[in-house]
C-alpha cells in the first residue's frame, strides 16, 4: 500500500477556506510533508481592496510558514490563487479557471465556512450550505477527481447526546429552505430562526448539519469523506507548538483569564472539554483523503464520516481546564495584566450573573472612572462587553457533554495511515 506522501505525489489539490485558521495549517502541512504534490489551487475572494494573489502573498509571510520556507524555499511555486466567491453563481469562477480546474484537480478539501455563531440564518445557509451544493456540482465535472473531503464540525448534531459516525437527516429539506429564505425579509427570518434550529444553540451548528446532508444527497458518484473536528485549538507540535491566528472561542477566553480580566465563566466542571490541536485535525484530514483515495476501488462507495474528537480517548474536563489555567498563568504571568489571574467556573446561572457584576462590571466601571479622571479614554467596559458576548457564544458548549463514536478515527490511528504523518 502506498504511503501518504506517495499518494499525494503528482496530485493537483483544490482547497477552499485556505486563508482561514485550519486552511492555512492544511496548506502548510500538505506542502511540507508531501513535497511531491504537484500544485495546490486555493479559492480566494478579493477582500478589502486586495486581489486574491495579494491576500495569499500576505498570508504566506506569516510565521506559520517559516519552517516550510527553510525546508522548501521554492514552495510558493506550487500555490496558485484562484479568484472565487463561493456564494456567487458558478462559484464566481472565470470560464478559464473552470476549465483549468475541471481538467486537472485530483483532490478537493472543502474547508470554507462561516464560523460566526451569531450569523444570520440566511447568510449561514448561503455559505455553509449553498456554497457546498455548488462546489459538489462543480466537483462532479472534474475529470480526474479521486477524493472530495468535506470539513464539518463535531457539533453539527449537538442536539443529540450520542453521535455516531453517520449523516443524520435534518428536519427541513435544505434545498426548500434555501428557496424559502430567498423571498423572506430579514425580520421574518429572524422570527423563525429559533423555531427552525430547535435544540441547537446557533445557526452555525444547524447549517453545518444541513451541509452534511447536502453532501450525502448530492455527491453522486464522488468519493466523499466528512471530517468532524470538535473545538480546534492551537497547534500541538507542527509546525511549532502553540501556533494560532485568532482569539475566537476558548483561546480568547484563556488569554482573558491570563490577563486577569476574565474571573467568572458559565461552565460545568464535570463537562468534557473536547479540545483538539489543529495539527492533529489536519493530519486526520490528510490521512482520511489518503484512505479514501487508495481504497476507492476496493470498498463500497459510501461516505466515511470521522468524528475527530478527544473526549472518548483522552477526556479532559472544564474543571481541569480551570485549574491548569490558574496554575499556568500564576507561574507564567502575562505582561500588562489587569489583575492577578483567578478564573472560576460556575454552573449556576444566578451565581454566575452575581459574580459577573462583582468581578467584571464593577471593577471595569471603577477602572474607566480612573481613566477619565487621569485624562485617558475609558476602555475597560468595552473590553468586558466584548468578553461577555464571547462567553455567551460558547456557554452552551462548556455546559454540556457529548459522546462521539470514533471507530473510523481509531481505524486510521491504529493502522499505518499516520506513520508518515508523525511529528518531526
Amino acid at each position: 500500500m502506498v504511503s501518504i506522501p506517495e499518494f499525494y505525489l503528482g496530485k493537483n489539490v483544490l482547497i477552499t477556506g485556505a486563508t482561514g485558521f485550519m486552511g492555512k495549517v492544511l496548506l502548510e502541512k500538505l506542502l511540507r510533508s508531501c513535497p511531491g504534490v504537484k500544485t495546490t489551487y486555493i479559492l480566494v475572494r478579493p477582500k478589502s481592496g486586495q486581489e486574491p494573489r495579494e491576500r495569499v502573498e500576505e498570508m504566506l509571510n506569516c510565521k506559520l510558514f517559516d519552517r516550510l520556507r527553510v525546508e522548501q524555499p521554492d514552495f510558493k511555486e506550487k500555490i496558485v490563487a484562484v479568484s472565487s466567491e463561493l456564494t456567487q453563481p458558478e462559484l464566481g469562477l472565470s470560464q478559464e479557471d473552470r476549465e483549468l480546474l475541471t481538467s486537472c484537480i485530483n483532490i478537493v478539501f472543502h474547508c470554507a465556512a462561516t464560523v460566526r455563531f451569531n450569523e444570520t440564518l440566511k447568510d449561514a445557509m448561503q455559505l455553509n450550505v449553498g456554497a457546498t451544493r455548488q462546489l459538489l456540482a462543480f466537483a462532479q465535472l472534474m475529470k480526474k477527481l479521486e477524493v472530495f473531503i468535506h470539513v464539518s464540525t463535531a457539533y453539527a448534531n449537538c442536539n443529540r447526546k450520542h453521535i455516531e459516525e453517520v449523516v443524520y437527516p435534518p428536519p427541513v429539506e435544505p434545498k426548500k429552505l434555501i428557496e424559502a429564505l430567498e423571498w423572506m425579509d430579514d425580520g421574518l427570518i429572524q422570527d423563525i430562526t429559533r423555531k427552525l434550529i430547535g435544540e441547537r444553540p446557533n445557526t452555525y451548528t444547524y447549517t453545518k448539519a444541513m451541509a452534511e446532508y447536502v453532501v450525502q444527497q448530492e455527491c453522486g458518484n464522488l468519493n466523499v469523506a466528512i471530517i468532524r473536528p470538535s473545538i480546534v485549538g492551537a497547534s500541538w507540535k507542527e509546525p511549532f507548538p502553540g501556533w494560532i491566528d485568532n482569539f475566537h472561542g476558548p483561546s480568547g477566553l484563556f488569554i482573558a483569564a491570563g490577563k486577569g480580566i476574565l474571573r467568572t465563566m458559565r461552565a460545568s466542571n464535570s463537562a468534557v472539554a473536547d479540545l483538539i490541536p489543529v495539527d492533529v485535525v489536519i493530519n486526520m484530514i490528510l490521512a482520511a483523503a489518503w484512505y479514501s483515495g487508495v481504497h476507492r476501488y476496493s470498498r463500497p462507495r459510501n461516505i466515511l464520516v470521522y468524528n475527530c474528537t478527544t473526549g472518548g480517548t483522552n477526556p479532559f474536563h472544564w474543571g481541569e481546564v480551570e485549574y491548569h489555567i490558574n496554575v499556568f498563568f500564576k507561574m507564567n504571568p502575562l505582561e500588562q495584566a489587569f489583575r492577578r489571574p483567578n478564573v472560576n467556573l460556575r454552573s449556576n446561572p444566578i451565581l454566575h450573573r452575581y459574580w459577573i457584576a462583582v468581578s467584571h462590571t464593577i471593577p471595569a466601571l471603577f477602572c474607566d472612572a480612573l481613566l477619565r479622571l487621569t485624562g485617558h479614554k475609558p476602555r475597560m467596559m468595552k473590553i468586558i462587553n466584548r468578553l461577555h458576548r464571547s462567553m455567551m457564544l460558547v456557554e452552551y458548549f462548556t455546559s454540556h457533554s457529548w459522546v462521539w463514536n470514533t471507530d473510523n478515527i481509531n481505524m486510521l490511528m491504529e493502522g499505518e495511515a499516520l506513520n508518515c504523518m508523525r511529528h518531526t
